[in-house]
């Protein structure tokens, strides 16, 4: 999946309840990403965000809220994104943190 610039900056989180997903990027490229612990409600004040080597990949658990990847150094970063061919029809809940809780995050390296 190619991903074009999108900055630091969100006010959306997502969950898969029924599979798990791992992230990582092409050509050694770091980026960052939001997570917050599987719940049937997102607990906002346990968001954290995480710098992630270009050298990793990452595996969220099933119900793992998270945001991301994110980056602002490159026009565009490659990701590997391994999930269910239909994971985000058919499981995928996103939660506006802007309308729901007047948040918005910045990440901050």
């Amino acid at each position: 999946m190619r991903l074009l610039r999108p900055g630091l900056k969100f006010s959306q989180i997502t969950r898969h309840t029924r599979c798990t997903q791992c992230l990582g990027s092409l050509h050694g490229k770091e980026w960052f990403i939001a997570v917050a612990p599987p719940a049937d409600e997102l607990q906002v004040d346990e968001i954290q965000a995480f710098r992630v080597p270009g050298d990793r990949f990452i595996k969220l658990e099933m119900g793992t809220w998270h945001a991301g990847p994110y980056f602002d150094h490159e026009e565009f970063i490659d990701f590997y994104n391994l999930e269910l061919a239909d994971t985000n029809l058919t499981d995928h809940e996103t939660i506006n943190l802007l309308q729901t809780y007047n948040l918005e995050f910045q990440i901050v390296p």
